[in-house]
């Protein structure tokens, strides 16, 4: 079993993005350092920054205790759940075909769950002008991909299988935060069940627990639905 001596540097902000992460290094009950990036401040556009993550996006990890024992830093929240899951052998199943569904699970969420919704959110409350037509555009969207998501949960359920895909692995733990803002996303809960009892398994498990009690010093916590500089940083506002 692959172990780790030295912690894991994060660069972190409390996002859906950010806490996948969080989540899955509890899970994993691995050493780790996290290092705030104020994205409504533009830290993400600091050259150290960069240099680990040129999309200037978080999260970014570096792992002094990489392949061959070298360091290495990985961008993009679902590489890092790969690379975590791969070196530790954990939430990633154990044959090709559990790894294939799950990454079909995790690359629906990289590539449509998470923008989808993060599109969603930024018409419905950060836009500087209300935009019916693209408000209704990712509103039916989002409605669309978390009845995907209960529709494959039904599956699982009838299946005997509590999760996403199959046990719990980095699928669920990419889509849950994400899924945790559906009251703003305008989804009514109660028509989707089985995503509900799926929310609260995933909740109920201690390391979500941890990740979720992460708090960072009140200067990182800026409001972009109010704060302008945020928004011009964030949003390219002018």
């Amino acid at each position: 079993m692959t172990t780790q001596t030295l912690p894991i540097d994060l660069y972190y902000a409390a996002t859906p993005n950010g806490r996948k992460i969080t989540i899955m290094l509890e899970e994993l009950e691995l050493p780790y350092g996290i290092y705030p990036i104020n994205i409504g401040r533009g830290d993400q556009f600091k050259p150290d920054f960069l240099a680990i993550s040129p999309n200037n996006k978080i999260p970014a990890i570096v792992d002094p205790e990489g392949p061959e024992g070298k360091p290495i830093s990985i961008f993009e929240s679902g590489a890092i759940l790969k690379y975590l899951a791969e070196k530790f052998d954990r939430f990633y199943g154990t044959t090709w075909r559990e790894k294939v569904k799950i990454d079909e699970w995790l690359f629906w969420q990289v590539g449509g769950f998470g923008p989808m919704l993060g599109q969603n959110n930024h018409f419905s409350r950060y836009a500087p002008e209300k935009v019916p037509y693209a408000i209704k555009r990712y509103m039916d969207e989002s409605h669309r991909l978390y009845r995907v998501l209960d529709t494959q949960l039904q599956a699982q359920k009838a299946a005997g299988k509590d999760f996403v895909a199959g046990d719990y692995s980095i699928a669920d733990i990419a889509i849950y935060d994400w899924s945790r803002g559906s009251d703003n996303h305008g989804i009514d809960i109660a028509e989707f069940p089985t995503f509900a009892e799926w929310r609260q398994r995933v909740t109920d498990r201690p390391a979500v627990q941890r990740a979720l009690g992460i708090t960072l010093d009140s200067s990182q916590n800026i409001s972009a639905a109010t704060d302008k500089e945020a928004q011009r940083i964030m949003f390219n506002q002018r």
